[in-house]
């Protein structure tokens, strides 16, 4: 008699939880949650599915620039072909924007084709983890 009381209570507690969650609105907006998902500044390093995502995002989209068109200049040349010279135009891109946006920015150069200098990948690495 007991194990009934208990499993009616539970199956009652159940049903109003479940109807409070559907008629009591939460404080988040449906727009916030969209736009928590689909920030793709927020992607870490290690996320391949995040990172997979955002690069799909940007060839929608079309590619973003980061006031580096200069750079267009060498698509498909191999990362360990650059001269000193050459990797420091890189280095001043890199150092002249937020720290937020470099993740975006090297997404940017891989689908415009352009590889990073192999001079500076450990500073691009470092700054894309924060």
């Amino acid at each position: 008699m007991i194990i009934i009381f208990l499993i009616g209570a539970l199956l009652i507690l159940g049903i109003g939880a479940a109807l409070w969650s559907k008629y009591v609105p939460l404080d988040l907006k449906d727009e916030d949650a969209v736009a928590q998902v689909n920030d793709c500044a927020s992607c870490i390093v290690d996320s391949d599915k995040c990172e997979m995502e955002c690069m799909m995002k940007t060839v929608v989209q079309g590619v973003e620039y980061y006031d580096d068109e200069e750079l267009d200049i060498y698509k498909n040349r191999r990362s360990d072909s650059y001269s000193e010279e050459e990797a420091a135009e890189f280095r001043d891109v890199l150092y002249s924007m937020r720290q937020n946006d470099v993740a975006g920015w090297n997404r940017s150069l891989q689908i415009r084709g352009i590889n990073v200098p192999d001079q500076i990948k450990d500073e691009l690495m470092i700054l894309m983890s924060g």
